[in-house]
């Protein structure tokens, strides 16, 4: 924690101009796919640290409530750094958001013991990084965490285990995702006219909504621990499938392969 905390602040914020600790509302920036980002991280860090420690031998609940919170306790203090940043600062809104994922992580786990609905990440690149490098992304890289427009967040349920009994034939993998999306944004609250000088296209700003399948790759069976590891791994990403995507420009998309 404190080498990865230290890795970060000198490589991103130590670059960037100092204040006195501030707040800084930003709920309504990026249509919210920060803030389920948010969540999402939360959750996957907090599910890394109770495998971690299960892993190491730690008991059920202790691993659950030292492991599940680390996602929490890590964005907390990167909300700190940004609370000591000028351009940026602590929000609230991300705290919310950080102690949902961790509250879905930790609840799931008290309750059922086990991962019933999985927060998943999936991404494609997008025109509108062209317009926009230095905000969205120079590289695929960099795209990848920056450029929102690319990025889906799933909610991936399980359903033999929120629906069928343990005897029940149905496939254990597989699930049902709903995920979110937003669309046409150049940047954070509003779009941006221009770039260095260069006008940028109109574009609709625009939220998504998807309903697909999904597989569950920690309930494919296997004895090989390699093999179990990769799938949790794996279990991040939400695999491509055919998806419908309903938005806010009113209009039913159908996609053949929507990753």
């Amino acid at each position: 924690y404190a080498i990865s905390m230290s890795g970060l602040y000198f490589a991103w914020y130590a670059g960037y101009p100092q204040s006195n600790f501030h707040f800084y509302n930003d709920n309504a920036e990026w249509l919210l796919m920060d803030k389920v980002g948010h969540t999402a991280s939360s959750y996957l860090i907090g599910n890394f640290g109770y495998e971690a420690l299960r892993l190491a031998g730690v008991d059920e609940k202790r691993s659950i409530w030292y492991g599940g919170t680390l996602g929490l306790a890590f964005l907390t203090t990167v909300e700190i750094f940004d609370g000591f940043s000028e351009g940026w600062g602590f929000s609230w809104g991300d705290m919310a958001a950080n102690a949902l994922g961790t509250g879905l992580f930790i609840g799931q786990q008290l309750l059922w013991h086990e991962q019933r609905i999985t927060l998943k990440y999936s991404f494609h690149t997008t025109e509108f990084p062209t317009y926009r490098p230095d905000v969205l992304g120079e590289n695929f890289l960099q795209q990848t965490i920056k450029d929102y427009n690319g990025m889906t967040l799933w909610a991936s349920c399980n359903l033999k285990s929120l629906f069928f009994n343990k005897e029940s034939k149905f496939p254990a993998w597989l699930n049902v995702a709903l995920g979110y999306g937003a669309d046409g944004m150049t940047g954070g609250f509003s779009n941006a006219m221009e770039h260095n000088g260069k006008p940028i296209p109109h574009f609709d700003r625009k939220r998504q909504f998807y309903l697909s399948l999904d597989i569950d790759f920690t309930r494919i069976p296997t004895n090989n621990k390699i093999l179990k590891y990769t799938f949790k791994l794996l279990n991040i990403f939400k695999i491509p499938f055919p998806a419908i995507e309903y938005n806010t420009g009113n209009e039913w998309v159908w996609h053949w392969g929507y990753f």
